[in-house]
């Protein structure tokens, strides 16, 4: 097992990237397509940086990536990245205009994760507030047609945010990508063809 997570670790290292969780995102691109060049990306829980790093190399120089986080990044990104500490889920009125201004996204990404206690069912029920809160973000500021991914711990919740995420967007997959660790309760929901919000 710790081989198996050294061999991700040791490939960010050396490929410049501050955390394993890049692969995440790789596999589901290389899956479902989900970056290409000239897109405007969010990255909603970007710290330590990698996704936005990523999906800043799949957009290109004509594409551009807004990443948001509580903590600061600690690495410095190319010129078509904006990141800010911010509170994705109390907008500054500063933030807020910046969305609408850079918006609507062609993805919205969420690979946010609760502190964790230990507690299953706690870990869960902050997983799921997580996700509901970016899917919040998404209803508005992503493109009609556009892409939403979040991470969640995998629970009884699960259900809720599925059910949630197909009244919105006209495919929904689950994957849980071959660089996650085993033994990890995430999985990853990727919404694509967004409808809009959902009614009621």
């Amino acid at each position: 097992m710790k081989e198996y997570r050294d061999y991700y670790f040791l490939k960010a290292k050396q490929e410049n990237y501050p955390a394993r969780s890049v692969y995440k995102l790789k596999e589901m691109d290389k899956a479902f397509k989900l970056l290409r060049p000239g897109m405007k990306v969010l990255d909603l829980g970007a710290a330590p940086g990698s996704w936005t790093l990523y999906a800043a190399e799949r957009v290109g120089q004509n594409g551009q990536v807004l990443s948001c986080d509580l903590q600061e990044a600690g690495v410095s990104f190319p010129e078509n990245v904006l990141f800010l500490q911010e509170n994705v889920f109390e907008r500054s009125p500063d933030f807020e205009a910046l969305l609408r201004q850079k918006g609507p996204f062609d993805v919205v990404m969420s690979d946010m994760a609760p502190r964790t206690t230990g507690t299953k069912f706690t870990d869960q029920a902050r997983s799921l507030e997580l996700c509901l809160e970016a899917m919040a973000v998404a209803d508005l500021y992503l493109k009609r047609d556009g892409t939403f991914i979040a991470k969640i711990f995998m629970g009884p919740d699960f259900q809720e945010f599925a059910g949630a995420l197909r009244q919105r967007y006209a495919t929904v997959k689950t994957f849980k990508p071959k660089s996650s660790r085993a033994e990890s309760k995430e999985i990853f929901e990727v919404g694509m063809g967004f409808k809009g919000p959902a009614e009621g």
